[in-house]
């Protein structure tokens, strides 16, 4: 009893009103089939054979007519019955009508879905994994490190788990207060290194296009001065170059990071029509899906040489692709990279996808000329959640667009429903986890799968009329 009805008279019960008039029909085949199949066979039987006309001859026609028609009738009574009982039993709209709510009495809750709780338990972690340290170089800092599941002591915030943690805040919303944007941003800009830029804890002091990126698209999101975000952008944009960057420019996943970094830290940079350019310029085709291009982890392949079609960079290239569009419109070569790039997701030749290896993760190295020691490399282990990329590149207008002008509405609903399945499935209290690894708890998949979830969300969302 809700707490309206509390302290309430009990309500004279009204009179019951008459069945409306398409229940009537109903009404009278159940009245029918509860004298039993074989009396209303008999009965149609014997009026039958008292009105079939004497010129029917012999009389066995007469009596066959009368009988077929008996049998006839006593099935239709039981199979009306049966059907009128199983509507009357599940409760379906046919079991009668629906009682009228009253002007007072509050609409019944719908179930809620599992966003809600996912989003509170991973607000809880996050509080309760964040670090607070006093360095003595920096100053006080509050971030995270890459993962939540560090074992070195004590936990340092990193420029790359403070980034993401900061966009996992601002995905969620300030609730509280007790996860406090503006801490954040300080502290990632006091994780700048001394010549601008940010770098992963493993590539040292000299910034990476990638890293930076991250952050500046981080802090733009957070509301950062604009004016430091375009230098550092422009400072950022200088360093990506063939001479500078050769190993990131040849890397799908870095170039289509800085790109869209760029969009929102500086969508006046020049250097995003270049980036862009570098996308569409080096698209592969795929023979066994219909010669589409599409996208591998490598770019810029040496001779010899030769990458292979990956959903996940695929997927990263049309999302980096469709935010360009928006900002910078775009001309007939990338509307086509891009479109195609689509139709290469959407022709996945497996027909459950729930086990295919579109919706895998995946892994590559990103390696560079060590800055310090000539005859060492740099390598950063980069992973992939492809089953959140392509939710993110199939939930864009365009994708949309593409499916339902060529009428593979139901491909990209199939693909779509299983991406998100597997993006579900990958968390446990709000956190994702990157299982059989160290470090299995990254701040990087639980941003990009609660990201996934969110947008999908919102994508499906229909307000009632």
């Amino acid at each position: 009893m809700s707490h309206q009805q509390l302290g309430r008279r009990p309500a004279r019960p009204e009179p019951t009103p008459p069945p409306p008039d398409d229940a009537r029909p109903a009404r009278f085949v159940g009245w029918l089939g509860g004298f039993g199949c074989v009396a209303a066979g008999y009965a149609v039987f014997q009026s039958l054979v008292g009105v079939l006309p004497d010129a029917i001859s012999p009389d066995a026609a007469r009596y066959g007519i009368a009988a077929v028609s008996g049998v006839g009738t006593g099935v239709a009574a039981w199979l009306s019955a049966a059907l009128l009982r199983a509507r009357s039993q599940a409760g379906g709209a046919d079991a009668g009508p629906v009682p009228a709510r009253g002007a007072g009495d509050a609409a019944p809750p719908a179930a809620p879905g599992p966003f809600p709780a996912l989003a509170a338990a991973a607000y809880a972690t996050l509080r309760e994994e964040l670090a607070e340290v006093d360095d003595p170089e920096r100053g006080p800092l509050t971030g995270w490190p890459h993962a939540l599941d560090e074992q070195t002591r004590p936990v340092l915030p990193t420029p790359t788990g403070t980034a993401y943690g900061l966009h996992l805040v601002l995905e969620l919303g300030e609730r509280d207060g007790r996860l406090s944007p503006s801490r954040l941003v300080e502290t990632l800009w006091r994780l700048r290194l001394p010549d601008g830029g940010w770098a992963a804890r493993s590539q040292g002091s000299v910034p990476r296009p990638e890293v930076t990126a991250l952050v500046l698209g981080a802090l733009a999101r957070a509301g950062a001065d604009p004016a430091r975000l375009a230098d550092e952008a422009a400072r950022c944009a200088a360093r990506f170059t063939p001479d500078l960057e050769p190993s990131g420019l040849a890397r799908t996943h870095v170039v289509t990071t800085v790109l869209r970094g760029l969009l929102r830290a500086a969508p006046d940079a020049p250097a995003i029509a270049r980036l862009r350019a570098e996308l569409v310029d080096r698209t592969i085709t795929d023979p066994e899906r219909e010669h589409r291009r599409c996208w591998g982890a490598s770019l810029r392949v040496p001779a010899g040489h030769v990458t292979r079609p990956s959903p996940a960079h695929t997927a990263q290239a049309v999302v980096a692709l469709d935010r360009a569009a928006r900002v910078l419109g775009e001309d007939a070569n990338a509307r086509a990279a891009r479109e195609d790039g689509v139709r290469w997701l959407l022709s996945c030749p497996v027909p459950a996808h729930d086990t295919c290896a579109d919706l895998r993760g995946a892994q590559e190295e990103v390696r560079r000329p060590h800055p310090q020691v000539v005859w060492r490399q740099e390598v950063l282990y980069v992973r992939h959640f492809t089953a959140a990329w392509m939710v993110r590149a199939l939930l864009t207008p365009g994708a949309w667009e593409i499916a339902a002008d060529e009428g593979r509405e139901e491909a990209w609903r199939a693909l779509v429903t299983s991406a998100v399945a597997g993006v579900l499935g990958q968390q446990r209290d709000g956190i994702w986890h990157w299982d059989g690894h160290d470090l299995g708890r990254p701040l990087w998949m639980t941003y990009q799968g609660l990201s996934a979830l969110r947008a999908h969300a919102v994508w499906m969302y229909q307000p009632e009329a």
